[in-house]
């Protein structure tokens, strides 16, 4: 792998010489164990909700319930708790909080710093929840660890997209999601393990997340920080420098001189977050708004948060409901391994919506199962019915795991030019953190009203997703991260007519920014871009 090279071409016929070298996968490889460590909380959170010393300690209303057969005819409702549910959910509102802080912190300090700040997080967070004494202490730890999914789920996905080549931009960045399938993995296998160990199960589960916590922090000690944001902090022969180490070639300058182009637009920007509602800049926040929401509204967490909570709920003993969840761990993991092979070759567009098609079908066939034979009353289904049910969950779950997994954080974190890339990714994550809260916090209330309903409701939402990718979102594989908005926005039949010339948004004629007038910023561009 790391003897292949290839040049690629730009729309103004330069080409951008890079190697895939070793330094670039084992950077991208270390640093997406951030994605492990979110990938992590989200399995394992669902786990120890359903083990019984966990459930005395901290939530012995909702144990009282379960073991005394409290509410027995309703199966839906059993796990229906507001402070079990604030519990899952605290993580994520404080992750949305924490990210706009990791917004200042990826442009001022650089990404490996905000790797480095969101390992800490991490590892603190994971101390106070596997020694929690209380609810208080329990729920404090999930604060800090929401503070470090902010910040690293602000900073990763920018490095990956920074340091990778164009051609295998997408592969490398779904790493940050293949880690967060391996993470989700892991979790249940631990869960599967420890939910047989009585008294302390529950903590060790909890504490093994140290594991990715320490190789996030680790990875962030040792990797080199991305030339993108070394040449946007001023760092110039640093940042070409380590160009030319990442690329594995000398011959840098016409990448090098983008990035110079792309710096300079980007220090004209001086309020970021002001500057993303600008008209130009409409077509990327929408997108960077809509992705993130429609990734949660696919209903995916709500299943990984609870896979083994929903099979309980469906009739399956409680061994078979933490083994179905590995199952579905599993078929995550495998089914992103063929986005990374394919995203670079067939496209984003192909995978969103092939997936839009999978989805539907499956939670449709979820839905028809569950309200015939799943009710109020009874949940005597079948063996067949309940292979039934694991299969299309599995399906969906493939289905998911290499469309809107991957390339929900994929897509945000490539379309913004460098001024507003930050800010812009910190309205992603945002936007993905709030989502992923109402869902966390609404799920299990939603499914004890809802019931069956709850598969028909997501899947219309897939509807109306797939219909925004097929009307608005464009392709962008193979295309250089910095020409975005020339060779994908501008030629967009809808988008195209927001795409501004930029100069006559940032500089009226006559007007002076950093000396220059509009007129004489041309020039400096064009002889930029012609640098030989």
């Amino acid at each position: 792998m790391a003897g292949g090279g290839f040049a690629a071409a730009s729309a103004n016929g330069v080409e951008f010489e890079a190697k895939i070298t070793p330094i670039v996968i084992i950077s991208c490889i270390m640093t997406a164990t951030g994605g492990l460590m979110f990938g992590y909380d989200i399995g394992v959170t669902g786990g120890v909700t359903t083990m019984p010393d966990f459930l005395e300690k901290f939530f012995p209303v909702v144990h009282r319930r379960v073991e005394a057969g409290v509410d027995k005819n309703k199966y839906y409702c059993k796990y229906d708790n507001q402070g079990l549910q604030l519990y899952k959910s605290s993580l994520y509102l404080a992750g949305l909080t924490s990210t706009l802080f990791a917004s200042y912190s990826t442009r001022k300090l650089g990404r490996r710093p905000t790797m480095l700040i969101a390992g800490v997080f991490f590892i603190i967070g994971v101390a106070l929840n596997a020694g929690a004494q209380d609810l208080d202490m329990l729920i404090a730890g999930r604060i800090l660890l929401g503070c470090g999914v902010g910040f690293a789920n602000q900073a990763v996905p920018l490095f990956l997209s920074e340091i990778a080549p164009t051609r295998i931009r997408g592969g490398l960045n779904i790493l940050f999601q293949l880690n967060i399938t391996f993470g989700i993995l892991f979790a249940n296998l631990v869960n599967y393990g420890t939910a047989k160990i009585r008294g302390w199960g529950w903590r060790l589960s909890l504490g093994m997340a140290g594991v990715p916590a320490l190789l996030l922090t680790v990875g962030a000690l040792l990797v080199t920080e991305t030339p993108n944001s070394l040449v946007e902090r001023g760092r110039l022969d640093e940042g070409k420098a380590v160009l030319r180490s990442i690329r594995g070639t000398h011959y840098v300058e016409p990448e090098f001189a983008y990035l110079l182009e792309a710096s300079r637009l980007a220090k004209e920007v001086k309020h970021p977050f002001r500057h993303l509602f600008q008209r130009r800049n409409r077509p990327q926040l929408v997108v960077a708004l809509a992705l993130p929401m429609f990734q949660q509204c696919t209903g995916i967490n709500a299943i990984m948060f609870y896979a083994p909570v929903l099979f309980s709920t469906l009739g399956f003993g409680s061994d078979a409901s933490l083994y179905s969840a590995v199952v579905t761990g599993a078929v995550n993991v495998l089914s992103t391994l063929v986005s990374i092979y394919s995203v670079d070759k067939v496209g984003r567009r192909v995978l969103f919506l092939e997936a839009g098609v999978q989805m539907f079908f499956s939670q449709v066939v979820i839905a028809i199962v569950l309200g015939t034979k799943v009710t109020d009353h009874s949940t005597k289904i079948s063996r067949g019915f309940a292979v039934l049910v694991v299969v299309m969950i599995c399906t969906y779950v493939a289905a998911f795991a290499w469309s809107w997994g991957p390339l929900g954080w994929l897509i945000p974190s490539e379309i913004f030019p460098l001024g507003t890339r930050s800010a812009g990714q910190s309205v992603a994550v945002c936007v993905n953190l709030l989502f992923t809260f109402i869902v966390a916090q609404a799920f299990l209330s939603t499914l004890c009203h809802l019931k069956f309903g709850i598969f028909i409701f997501f899947s219309a939402w897939v509807l109306v997703m797939s219909f925004f990718v097929t009307f608005l979102l464009p392709e962008t594989k193979n295309v250089p991260i910095e020409e975005m908005s020339e060779r994908v926005w501008k030629k967009h039949w809808f988008w195209g007519k927001f795409m501004d010339d930029h100069n006559d948004q940032v500089l009226v004629s006559g007007e002076k920014s950093n000396g220059k007038t509009k007129v004489e910023a041309e020039e400096s561009e064009k002889e930029v871009i012609n640098k030989p």
